[in-house]
Formats: C-alpha cells, structure tokens, sequence
C-alpha cells in the first residue's frame, strides 16, 4: 500500500510540475545582460524596460508605486486590453509584482 501511495504521488508531483512549466513558458538564463528592466539610481536617476524601451526618469514615483506607465505600455505592446493571452497577463502580473517589490524595498 505504500509503494502505491508513493507512486501515486510521484504522478501527482510529475503532473503538477508539467503545468508550472506549462505556464512559466520559456525561461532565460540569468547572466549579465540579459536584465529585462534597469533600475539607476546613482549618479542621475532612470529606470528602464528593456522589452518596452519605456523610460522614466522619475524614479521615486515609481518607487513608490506609480507604475501605471509600465502597465500601459506593456498591455498596448501585447494586446492585453484585447483578447490578450494567458501568456501576456501572466507577463503583466510579473511586472507588477517586481515593481511592487522594488518599491517595498525603499
């Protein structure tokens, strides 16, 4: 009997992890450059999407938690407002949630 309940939850766990890869989609490496947004703070003040190429010198609004530029110009480049996909909503709620963080951390 426990032989089946540990195959059983092998499955389970397989099955599980099969739809978080399904949804992470495709992952990069972490190494230097492959940053998707820079934050400067130091000697002049910027942050910048690198997918967007959204800008905003203002970095203390953003901080605290003005991020609504970044939103914007994320859903218009995907089409989220539309008939957006999982895909791209799944993208705009990383964002948000990084940001969110960034200005938690300040």
């Amino acid at each position: 009997m426990k032989v089946l309940k540990s195959r059983l939850y092998d499955l389970k766990m397989k099955e599980q992890q099969a739809k978080l890869d399904q949804l992470g989609g495709e992952k990069k490496d972490i190494a230097f450059g492959s940053q998707i947004r820079s934050y400067v703070l130091h000697p002049y003040q910027l942050i910048k999407d690198h997918r967007t190429k959204e800008e905003v010198g203002d970095v203390n609004r953003v901080l605290d938690g003005d991020i609504d530029g970044f939103i914007k110009t994320l859903s218009d480049e995907e089409g989220v407002g539309h008939a957006g996909s999982g895909h791209s909503r799944r993208r705009l709620a990383v964002l948000i949630g990084i940001l969110t963080r960034a200005a938690c951390l300040r």
